[in-house]
């Protein structure tokens, strides 16, 4: 029997369904079926259905799960595929370096457990899975467990969700600086993002940062102000669909890469945005 860990956001879901279909017919296990949320709950839970094969979104609590059903089993896990051929071996195709490399590598498991990079396969449009029912696992399972949701202290929109992300790099200046990127963000109803560099000044929290070693976003826009676009960063937003880019530089790695530029200084260029906005509406 091939299982599918559910993730909360449902198009991630449908892309590891996608893969999935390939081994059987998936049936489901959700995120939410213990609250609250408890990896080891979970892993128990699966472990248990002496699957075929398991596949999971390669979201932080897919990958989270995962590891733990690995280490239960005593099996491989490949995280973050892209691409899957069944077989003795499994084939798969797993981004790795924050997506700047693809690997192909085989899989040698009886069992073979993987998660599917979001933002990567096109779903297909098959039926949902079969839901399972489960037995709630001893309770010394449920030691690990979320406890609480902390909001941002600015009550902004989640970098990993948002449509539109205004994101700062080292030519905003200063923490202060943010000031008009936070400004704009508001107008958009967008979520405010930044470089390595900045956590690394310690102008924002880590939380807001954008790259491999952050948060990888996939927004309708995402409009990049002052940020060069090392590779680590660049590995972040592979899934926008839409880049704008302010920049003194024409010749930054971020400025060759975006669908739209704008050359000259961002605390000019910036506030110039926002007061068009007002204008318009």
């Amino acid at each position: 029997m091939t299982v599918l860990l559910l993730d909360d956001r449902t198009e991630v879901s449908r892309q590891a369904l996608t893969l999935a279909r390939q081994f059987g017919e998936p049936r489901s296990i959700a995120l939410d079926i213990f609250q609250p949320f408890a990896p080891d709950a979970l892993a128990a839970a699966i472990a248990q259905q002496d699957p075929t094969a398991v596949f999971a979104a390669g979201t932080e609590r897919g990958n989270e799960v995962m590891a733990r059903v690995a280490a239960r089993m005593r099996l491989p896990f490949a995280a973050n595929c892209i691409a899957v051929t069944p077989g003795d071996p499994v084939i798969v195709t797993r981004l790795r370096w924050g997506g700047s490399l693809l690997e192909e590598a085989r899989l040698h498991s009886p069992k073979p457990l993987i998660t599917v990079a979001p933002h990567s396969v096109r779903p297909d449009d098959g039926p949902p899975p079969k839901e399972i029912v489960v037995d709630r696992p001893d309770d010394r399972e449920f030691v690990v467990q979320v406890k609480e949701h902390i909001q941002p202290s600015d009550g902004g929109v989640s970098l990993a969700e948002a449509r539109v992300i205004v994101s700062g790099g080292r030519g905003v200046g200063s923490k202060e600086g943010f000031a008009i990127l936070e400004e704009l963000a508001g107008l958009l109803g967008a979520a405010v993002g930044c470089s390595r560099a900045v956590t690394s000044a310690g102008w924002r929290p880590h939380s807001d940062q954008v790259g491999q070693t952050g948060t990888k976003v996939s927004p309708e826009v995402y409009i990049a102000c002052g940020i060069s676009g090392a590779t680590q960063h660049m590995a972040g937003l592979k899934g926008a669909k839409r880049i704008l880019a302010i920049n003194s530089d024409p010749q930054a790695p971020l400025m060759m890469n975006a669908d739209y530029t704008v050359t000259g200084d961002l605390k000019e260029i910036v506030p110039a945005i926002s007061a068009e906005i007002r204008k318009r509406r």
